[in-house]
């Protein structure tokens, strides 16, 4: 492994003399290390390297270039705005050849960027101000690249969150049903045939004008933000892969569905899953409050929408590989998708218990 990554060094223009590599992170999609560099100060310096998925990300070029341009427009208004761009975004390590991957004889595609210090991801939130304070980081995130012309980015995985043909293939399985497993899940699925009117609700948003294309993270997990150790500040967002054009609202619905169930996703004890109205007020609190300039008064209209939305968005695509056989989720025991795909309904249910109150929440905050 030594030999293979002095060999990959090389090709990137990192200072200093290459020591040591170790696995680092917690992502299950890309391959992320840790290097340590020697510096002629004798002090050391970290790199991140990683190997873009390209099983998953289809069009890896396509990943770069859009990060490219994001990460050089967000250093620039960092910097006009006073702050640290060295520590609140993404610094890409360029190749030798000035370019910002490296694909090697196997046709594996390298990145490498600077490691921010003195920072760290959570899985879990560690006290109620992560959750205000992570939000805060995505809608600065969403502000920053507010002025961004977004039709410059690739389109690197179409129809991401284009929730009606979610719904579609989600029928298509249903239709097909390989494996013989609908009989085994028809609550399930009648919940999800009740609620096909909500798929295209923002889609028909977008298709009349109503709502903006802009630049979204499209997976605003709480552990995409990069927390200060000193401050509990959420710094910068990372896992910038799926930056894309999208809808803003469901940046904060998908923020909103991965934070607000104290439980794990894949919960088999509905009991333990529930949607929390306390954390919601925190994360609509803290995207509003750095996103809130820039959105207009319908994509506002719709944030709590989304976050049910999404949900049944991630329903639909937990249900639809369980029916196709488990293709494209990894599980790790029979039924696992099934389960994924329950405690997302569990949520939903809640969502739409809450729902009046969540509408509240998001007003007071918008008009503050």
């Amino acid at each position: 492994m030594d030999r293979n990554f002095r060999s990959l060094v090389k090709k990137f223009a990192f200072k200093g003399e290459f020591i040591d590599a170790a696995p680092y992170g917690f992502g299950h999609i890309n391959d992320t290390y840790a290097l340590i560099f020697q510096l002629e100060t004798q002090t050391q310096q970290r790199y991140i390297l990683q190997r873009i998925n390209h099983n998953v990300f289809k069009d890896p070029v396509g990943v770069m270039h859009n990060l490219e341009l994001i990460t050089h427009h967000l250093q620039g208004k960092i910097k006009s705005q006073g702050g640290d761009p060295q520590r609140e975004t993404i610094n890409l390590i360029p190749t030798n050849d000035g370019t910002s991957y490296y694909q090697d004889e196997d046709g594996e595609y390298w990145r490498a960027e600077v490691f921010i210090e003195d920072a760290q991801t959570y899985q879990i939130p560690k006290e109620p101000a992560h959750y205000y304070n992570a939000s805060s980081a995505f809608g600065r995130f969403s502000n920053l690249l507010a002025d961004f012309p977004v039709n410059e980015l690739a389109v690197t995985i179409p129809d991401f969150h284009h929730t009606p043909k979610r719904f579609e293939n989600f029928i298509k399985a249903l239709e097909n049903d390989p494996k013989n497993r609908s009989q085994h899940m028809k609550p399930e699925i009648q919940f999800l045939l009740n609620r096909e009117a909500e798929t295209s609700v923002l889609v028909h948003l977008s298709e009349t004008g109503q709502i903006p294309f802009r630049v979204t993270h499209n997976d605003t997990k709480f552990e995409n933000v990069m927390i200060d150790d000193r401050t509990g500040q959420g710094i910068c967002v990372i896992d910038l892969d799926t930056v894309m054009p999208g809808w803003i609202d469901f940046d904060f619905g998908d923020a909103v569905r991965s934070g607000s169930n104290p439980a794990a996703e894949d919960e088999v004890n509905l009991d333990k899953v529930y949607f929390d109205l306390e954390i919601f007020d925190h994360l609509a609190h803290g995207f509003l409050d750095t996103a809130g300039d820039m959105l207009t008064p319908i994509e506002v209209q719709n944030l709590a929408f989304a976050a049910r939305l999404i949900t049944l968005e991630q329903a639909l695509r937990f249900l639809t590989d369980h029916l196709m056989g488990d293709v494209y989720y990894r599980i790790h025991r029979p039924g696992h998708n099934l389960d994924r795909c329950r405690t997302q309904i569990k949520l939903i249910q809640d969502m739409e218990a809450a729902f009046d109150q969540m509408e509240k929440i998001v007003n007071i905050y918008w008009q503050r």
